[in-house]
């Protein structure tokens, strides 16, 4: 119930978020975010009874749907070419986080009083960065970073409009999107959710040994963001598939090199851990590729709605993994839910992105010609 309050607050947001990102500031909505995620923190640290504390972790969902608009604020930063680089950059943030989070759970949480010093801790980090962002970061006009629109002395001010809106549903690359977004994050929530007790009830490993092992990986799959993003700009420098294609090998990648790390002998720790390094790097290729691609084909004033959507329809993914995965590991045991559900998933993912393929052309090809129709009109 706790898992799940965070993850339903956040799905029921998603869309609120994208709408009220592409009408107002970003800046000051993501401050207003970070703001709500210390704030909401504190209170988890606060209550003492269960009622109050899945009411407030359940409250800590609502900043965890804010993150579409500080992605198209950074597309109005950077053109086309450099998104997936700065993408990656900026997604190698969240690995790092989880590691230092297991860092702050496993040791300085018993050193400095439990779980509850370390939200207090970082719940005022959270207030702090509402302040900074509110102060230091500048707000950007709407497609301002789109090539059409380079060297213009002044930008004209693109407001949401419902019928934008409805553009992206008619956009078959979206559709692709949507499809892998959905499939692609169950092999995210078994590894997140149950990969831990795996290394620990299935392969015997202790709280060191499981720390030992995860941290390289989580380095690892944290460089893997920028890795992706870095050659999805580069193959999209010669054709707008690059990126998709870059995408679908690192599903097709992760896919293999999951099954044979699960597979491996227990006693072989060490061709475990080199599988489990390859998986990592592969597995995040997609991510910071996914959210260029939607740029590649949305308006500018569209673009946190658009992302919303995709988050949305991710999350409603998110929900059915953990209990399928508990499913399949009562019948069976988790290295068979593991193994199944990771390769059938990026199976999955890997078509989706043939399928994408087949569109993108068309799709970016109709943004670039309205954004140099726009540029005309001005």
């Amino acid at each position: 119930m706790i898992n799940s309050g965070a993850l339903i607050v956040g799905t029921i947001l998603y869309p609120i978020w994208g709408y009220l990102y592409d009408r107002y500031s970003r800046t000051k909505l993501l401050s207003l975010a970070s703001f709500i995620w210390g704030g909401t923190t504190w209170l988890n640290a606060i209550v003492r009874s269960f009622g109050g504390f899945l009411a407030t972790r359940a409250s800590t969902g609502i900043d965890d749907s804010s993150y579409p608009g500080l992605f198209t604020l950074i597309a109005d930063y950077f053109g086309p070419n450099l998104r997936g680089k700065i993408y990656g950059i900026l997604q190698l943030a969240q690995p790092l986080g989880y590691l230092l989070g297991m860092i702050l759970a496993l040791i300085v949480a018993p050193m400095i009083g439990g779980w509850r010093s370390i939200f207090y801790i970082t719940g005022s980090l959270g207030l702090v960065l509402a302040v900074l962002i509110y102060f230091g970061v500048k707000e950007m006009p709407r497609g301002q970073a789109e090539p059409e629109f380079e060297n213009m002395p002044e930008m004209q001010s693109f407001k949401f409009s419902w019928a934008e809106a409805r553009e992206i549903f008619k956009k078959k690359t979206m559709w692709f999107v949507f499809l892998q977004g959905f499939a692609g994050v169950f092999p995210w929530n078994v590894i997140t959710f149950f990969f831990f007790g795996y290394l620990e009830t299935e392969r015997g490993y202790d709280a060191n040994s499981i720390l030992f092992t995860m941290a390289p990986v989580i380095l690892i799959l944290a460089g893997g963001y920028f890795v992706g993003g870095a050659l999805g700009d580069f193959a999209y420098k010669f054709t707008n598939k690059g990126r998709i294609i870059v995408s679908s090998i690192g599903v097709l990648m992760g896919a293999i090199f999951m099954y044979f790390a699960i597979n491996t002998p227990i006693e072989a720790t060490n061709q475990f851990f080199i599988l489990m390094c390859l998986t990592a790097l592969f597995m995040p290729l997609s991510s910071a590729n996914v959210i260029a691609t939607v740029y590649d084909v949305t308006v500018p004033e569209v673009r946190s709605t658009a992302q919303a959507v995709e988050y949305f329809i991710e999350n409603a993914g998110a929900a059915f993994a953990p209990i399928i995965t508990g499913y399949i590991a009562d019948m069976y045991n988790l290295q068979t839910a593991i193994i199944l559900i990771c390769t059938v998933a990026w199976g999955l993912c890997f078509f989706f992105y043939l399928g994408a393929i087949f569109t993108i052309d068309k799709d970016a090809h109709d943004l670039r010609n309205q954004m140099a129709d726009r540029a005309k009109a001005m």
